[in-house]
């Protein structure tokens, strides 16, 4: 018996971890793969059974897990944000959810059949969409202007109400009064907004407190976060019923905006962990399905599902935007982007065992029509949403600009050649003088550190998708590395190399290890110090693009070896940075952007070749 527990809670984890790699590798919204993986291990195969495996935990446990996830949520909510957007988020998570909620539990109850209390409480479960699966997305289509804002505050915030509003709906249908939940669910929304409030702030209070005066020692310090929230949800349960999941998110919220410590180590704590959680909730609850739940795929629940879709979802967006600055454009994406998640999943799966043990008629409809809805909205919106993003101009999907940490002469260079060539550049640093310089050349340019939190919300990363830190301070390189990992991802963050100062060469792993450090540039002998005796002596960036009589072998030799390749332009317009750990190898039909000494060039007849000036002289 416990080798069956260990093998089967041993899979569960590989089995969620697989389908994250997975999604990540194709470009997908995992939720998808983590509920194909969770049903083939559960129904199809038999392999699974999480009801058995945990029994009376279950629940528990997934309500544990959601509030962790909802406060990672909160930690990632800035409240200057709310300056531009907070009208309309307001109104998303009151007047939009209400528009969500009657809509679908009419459409519940004329199209596919069910009874009043049932429409209603599928209805108010289906209102939230939830981080999980918002964020995933937003990360691949990175959409530009306040859209982005939008769905992360409207996706984290109506999770905890619209769970409230579900368990009001489910506790007047146990005690037979779904004509007066109305009254109900506004009595029980104003004390969880008061005491969840007031907890989720203490507890916030108190955490800051300790770790402004080292209390807590740092290898205690995610691990106290951790308990502390789970003190918060479990506290204000205990008060106000269904109140823990508002406490935790506004306590996230909290520790996020207060200026008296950072919390950032935290908050990658809390994404890393949240990832897990995420994988483990999904499998444990699609293996806990019927195949019973492929019978409830008929035309009348496709309906429903495009119901959800193409009416409520843009009754929502539309009514409540009316009055703001949003365009036309935005208000369709945002009306194209609700999938939903993990909160709709646990909270349909939790109301469902507990209506079948008081008999309530239907109720073995709510997990079967929620999966489908979320598994035919991530579907829908994963695949259509990015297309859309782009048709109408408010996505950055896959940027290929760069940021470049450090605006010294040589690398204003660089970056108005790589501006040239179509792609978005942005320099910043400390040197008001080398900013006001780089603003000249017409680049976009911002004083101020790298180390900064306030970079995030002064610079505007519209269109890019790689961090080059190339001051003269190897520290500040690497701290800058550290700081924007959070916006990119590690293989699209660089750093000079250290320089030697001519003692002996080192190792890359005696000057820092390499989870403390992003990918060094260039080339193993390239650091600040050479850049800059090259640049003094004359060298000059220039563009050159290969082909068949004139390959990248044929590049090397014109410049006698003495050439730097610094980017690949490659024929699908991606632009690639040659790096002491990169395999590129350039073809005909690329472009190479090198440090070059200029020569006298040649244009004898066996050589066709273009060669095109930089601005580097």
């Amino acid at each position: 018996m416990s080798e069956h527990v260990l093998v089967s809670l041993s899979s569960i984890v590989i089995l969620g971890i697989s389908a994250q790699w997975l999604a990540w590798k194709l470009r997908f919204p995992s939720i998808l793969f983590l509920l194909i993986f969770g049903f083939v291990a559960g129904p199809v195969t038999g392999f699974l059974h999480p009801d058995e495996l945990m029994g009376d935990l279950l629940l528990p446990f997934v309500s544990i897990c959601v509030a962790l996830i909802l406060f990672e949520g909160g930690l990632t909510l800035s409240l200057k944000e709310l300056r531009e957007i907070g009208g309309v988020v307001f109104a998303l998570i009151s007047v939009g959810m209400a528009v969500t909620w009657g809509i679908s539990s009419a459409a519940a109850h004329f199209v596919l059949g069910l009874n009043l209390p049932i429409s209603v409480l599928l209805g108010a479960i289906l209102v939230v969409t939830g981080p999980t699966v918002i964020g995933p997305l937003l990360r691949h289509i990175r959409p530009v202007g306040k859209v982005a804002d939008v769905l992360k505050w409207e996706g984290i915030t109506i999770d905890p109400i619209g769970a409230l509003l579900a368990v009001l709906v489910f506790e007047a249908i146990l005690v037979g009064e779904i004509q007066e939940a109305g009254t109900m669910v506004g009595l029980a929304i104003g004390k969880t907004i008061l005491l969840g409030g007031l907890i989720g702030a203490f507890f916030a209070w108190i955490l800051v407190f300790l770790l402004r005066r080292f209390w807590i020692p740092d290898f205690l310090q995610e691990v106290v976060t951790l308990s502390m929230v789970i003190g918060a949800f479990l506290l204000s349960d205990l008060l106000q019923s269904e109140s823990g999941l508002f406490a935790v998110t506004l306590m996230g919220v909290v520790m996020a905006n207060q200026k008296h410590t950072t919390v950032r180590h935290i908050l990658e704590f809390k994404e890393n962990l949240s990832v897990l959680i995420i994988s483990v909730l999904f499998i444990v609850l699609s293996a806990r399905l019927d195949l019973e739940v492929l019978t409830s795929l008929t035309l009348s629940s496709l309906l429903f599902l495009f119901i959800l879709v193409l009416i409520a979802r843009p009754a929502s967006v539309f009514l409540s935007s009316f009055a703001s600055s949003l365009d036309t454009k935005e208000k369709l994406f945002l009306s194209w982007m609700a999938p939903r998640g993990i909160v709709a999943a646990a909270v349909s799966s939790i109301f469902a065992l507990r209506l079948r043990d008081v008999g309530v008629d239907q109720s073995e409809v709510l997990v079967p029509m929620t999966f489908i809805v979320i598994v035919g909205t991530v579907t829908i919106y994963g695949l259509t949403a990015p297309a859309l993003a782009r048709k109408l101009g408010v996505s950055q999907s896959n940027p290929q600009g760069i940021l470049f940490i450090g605006a010294h002469s040589w690398v204003l260079e660089i970056a108005q050649v790589i501006k040239n060539k179509g792609f978005n550049v942005v320099v910043m640093d400390t040197n008001r003088t080398e900013v006001s310089r780089a603003k000249m050349r017409d680049l976009a340019a911002y004083y101020g550190s790298g180390l900064s939190e306030e970079v995030f919300d002064r610079v505007n990363l519209d269109g890019i998708g790689k961090m080059l830190a190339v001051t003269s301070n190897d520290e500040a390189n690497s701290l800058a590395v550290l700081n924007f990992n959070e916006i990119f991802d590690r293989g699209d963050l660089f750093q000079l190399r250290p320089s030697d100062h001519g003692k002996k060469k080192k190792k890359d792993e005696e000057f820092s290890p390499a989870h403390l450090r992003g990918r060094y540039l260039f080339g193993e002998a390239i650091d600040y110090d050479y850049l800059s005796k090259r640049f003094a002596r004359g060298a000059i960036i220039k563009s050159t693009n290969l082909s068949e009589e004139f390959d990248y072998t044929a590049f090397g030799d014109h410049y006698g070896g003495e050439a730097v390749p610094l980017f690949l332009i490659n024929a699908n317009k991606e632009l690639r940075v040659f790096a002491t750990d990169s395999e590129l190898d350039p073809k005909p039909g690329s472009t190479i952007i090198a440090l070059v000494d200029e020569v006298e060039e040649k244009a004898d007849k066996g050589e066709a070749y273009e060669l095109e000036d930089g601005l580097g002289r």
